[in-house]
């Protein structure tokens, strides 16, 4: 009988590779979430305790994100490093340079291209058929190659991922298509440079997950695969 879950569960199968698995005996480990609900009692788990079995608390680029360790209960136990958030902005701008040249391929043929500043001549219903493609390229893109393996051809060039906080798994569809669409819908028809800068600029200063405000909105991180 497959292990996977039931299609349209936004679930990622048991055989995902990059999901984490538990250290024998211990069922939860390595699995918690920032959205979980805290345990009862208004306790939350010591801190500053170490690792299981020894081991060294995984680099967060540059310092554990909690004074004296890694926190029992941290999501980002049993993962690789979080990516560099300098890696990540080359990554999406070689992703922009390669999406960005078939929709003035596209624009260009179906003749909605419009580049003319000339208040007189612009035509509004090109400009908006042109974003148009440009959106539905883009989020395409992003949801098909992230929720296929966690990459984009720009993260598989960069050696980055993207993953499930929670969990580690690559990305379900549902997950993927939010954290395309809040990425790239304000980009593609109203502020595509300012919205650009602060939703993917955000994971410069965001601690300790070092997420943009897509990942947010997804919950997802993006980690090393190297």
């Amino acid at each position: 009988m497959s292990t996977d879950p039931p299609p349209g569960s936004g679930q990622p199968p048991e055989d995902d590779p990059f999901r984490k698995q538990p250290p024998p005996g211990e069922p939860g480990a390595g699995s918690g979430s920032p959205y979980d609900t805290p345990p009862q009692g208004g306790q939350q788990p010591p801190y500053g305790q170490p690792p299981p079995y020894g081991q060294q608390p995984p680099p967060y680029g540059g310092g554990a994100p909690y004074a004296g360790g890694a926190r029992p209960d941290d999501p980002l136990a049993g993962m690789p490093p979080l990516a560099e958030s300098g890696k990540r902005t080359l990554a999406r701008i070689i992703d922009m340079i390669l999406v960005g040249i078939v929709v003035w391929l596209l624009t260009w043929a179906f003749n909605v291209h419009e580049y003319d500043v000339n208040a007189d001549k612009v035509s509004y219903a090109k400009s908006f058929g042109q974003s148009l493609i440009a959106a539905v390229l883009y989020i395409g893109y992003d949801t098909f190659m992230i929720s296929k393996s966690g990459q984009t051809l720009g993260k598989k060039w960069l050696n980055m991922r993207v993953a499930n906080l929670n969990d580690g798994a690559t990305p379900s569809v549902q997950t993927t298509l939010a954290r395309s669409a809040v990425l790239w819908l304000p980009f593609a028809f109203c502020c595509a440079c300012i919205w650009t800068a602060i939703s993917g600029g955000w994971s410069f200063f965001d601690r300790p997950y070092k997420q943009g405000l897509h990942d947010k909105a997804a919950k997802t991180v993006v980690v090393s695969t190297n």
